[in-house]
């Protein structure tokens, strides 16, 4: 299940420990958060009868609560989690998917903007091109998320939107179906995701992000152009950097990292305009990126960079590009979420600006874990590693 920013502070998740869940928990039963939820969602304009009708018989689902504390864009090394998702099986039936429905990804691109190659990626990162069918109950998971106060209101607020969604289509009370955390349809949109940015572009009177793929294509299109898509640009590239390389030089134009001789790794020249961050997603011995202002609209789609190379090389690959030419690190072992809330605390008392403690590691912390790293004679590529938390005096319950 993949997760939507929509007002961050695709969505940045603030996850609750179990400790914190269960003494929510504790605090009132699920009939009283469901009691006391009906006046809110009377006041949106939510019917008695829906209301009723989406949450009657429920119970807290444990599965979804077991749910909170995995994330499957952590713990897991990059390159593991890339080779998982850009296999030669998703490419072939991608590449198949844009030539069925070539005529409207023409359109789609036309009117928004988005390469079809980035669409047919993301449909297939998000649903398998609609192959993987939700099978949550969406009011249960949302209202399970609610009662514990998973980060609130967040949920609790996306728990009226889907009851909205419900009364307003008329959409039969089994048909809403959601991912663990209350994803719906192909795109995998949350519930205020569908207000706000599906589209009704096969023309039939609703937008469907469920079955019409004219509107799920069009739906995630739109998504991204509010997000400030930039046509054209791609995403990044994979890059070599030579002997003797300044790490702790991270960004650049694309005329600048070439005379800086950090090169493409396909032999391909930058595109004429533009400026990319240079990026090591598994330190200095593993692959390289310089990655645009795309990358980070990926980003908001889900706020994960293991996540945005994934659909960013399946796009490549889906239109012939070449696989990830360096090799991933054998070694490589990316920081658990406590742990990086725990560095984000660590270079906040250090004096360096952090946005959040929510375990996503920015470019800006990036460029600060840079100079804690040459203070200590680490190679400054701006990964935060065991090691360096361990320089750093950060102790991980």
């Amino acid at each position: 299940m993949l997760y939507r920013r929509l007002a961050l502070p695709l969505i940045a998740l603030a996850l609750v420990s179990a400790d914190a869940a269960a003494q929510n928990a504790r605090r009132d039963t699920y009939a009283t958060f469901v009691a006391k939820l009906w006046p809110d969602a009377q006041a949106k304009g939510i019917t008695r009868a829906n209301f009723d009708l989406a949450l009657r018989g429920l119970t807290p689902d444990q599965r979804v609560i077991a749910a909170t504390q995995r994330q499957p864009e952590y713990g897991k090394p990059v390159g593991d989690y890339v080779n998982a998702i850009v296999t030669a099986s998703r490419i072939a039936r991608g590449q198949a998917k844009e030539k069925e429905w070539a005529k409207t990804l023409d359109a789609v691109e036309n009117q928004y903007a988005v390469a079809r190659w980035v669409l047919i990626a993301l449909w297939g990162m998000e649903t398998d091109y609609g192959a993987a069918k939700d099978k949550w109950d969406v009011f249960r998971s949302l209202s399970t998320l609610g009662y514990i106060g998973y980060r609130h209101p967040y949920f609790r607020n996306e728990l009226i939107v889907a009851m909205h969604i419900m009364q307003d289509n008329k959409i039969p009370r089994p048909q809403m179906v959601s991912s663990w955390a209350g994803a719906m349809g192909q795109p995998q949109f949350m519930p205020s995701n569908v207000v706000d940015y599906a589209v009704d572009f096969s023309g039939d009177g609703r937008p469907d992000i469920w079955n019409n793929i004219p509107d799920v294509l069009a739906s995630m299109a739109n998504y991204l152009t509010k997000w400030k898509w930039t046509h054209g640009l791609p995403w990044g590239f994979e890059v070599t950097v030579p002997r003797g390389f300044d790490y702790m030089k991270s960004r650049a134009t694309f005329a600048e990292w070439t005379a800086l001789g950090v090169r493409r790794a396909d032999g391909k020249p930058y595109p004429e305009g533009g400026r990319g961050i240079l990026f090591f997603p598994s330190g200095a011995q593993g692959p390289a990126f310089v990655v645009t202002d795309n990358f980070d609209v990926l980003k908001q789609y889900n706020n994960s960079d293991a996540y945005a190379i994934a659909v960013g090389h399946l796009a490549d690959r889906l239109q012939g590009g070449a696989p990830i030419m360096a090799k991933w690190p054998s070694g490589d072992r990316p920081l658990p979420r406590d742990a990086r809330i725990a560095l984000q605390k660590k270079m906040a008392e250090l004096g360096y600006k952090v946005l959040e403690f929510e375990g996503h590691i920015d470019f800006d912390l990036r460029d600060n874990i840079r100079t804690e790293q040459k203070k200590f004679g680490m190679v400054p590529d701006g990964n935060p590693t065991p090691a360096l938390l361990e320089k750093l005096g950060v102790k991980v319950k």
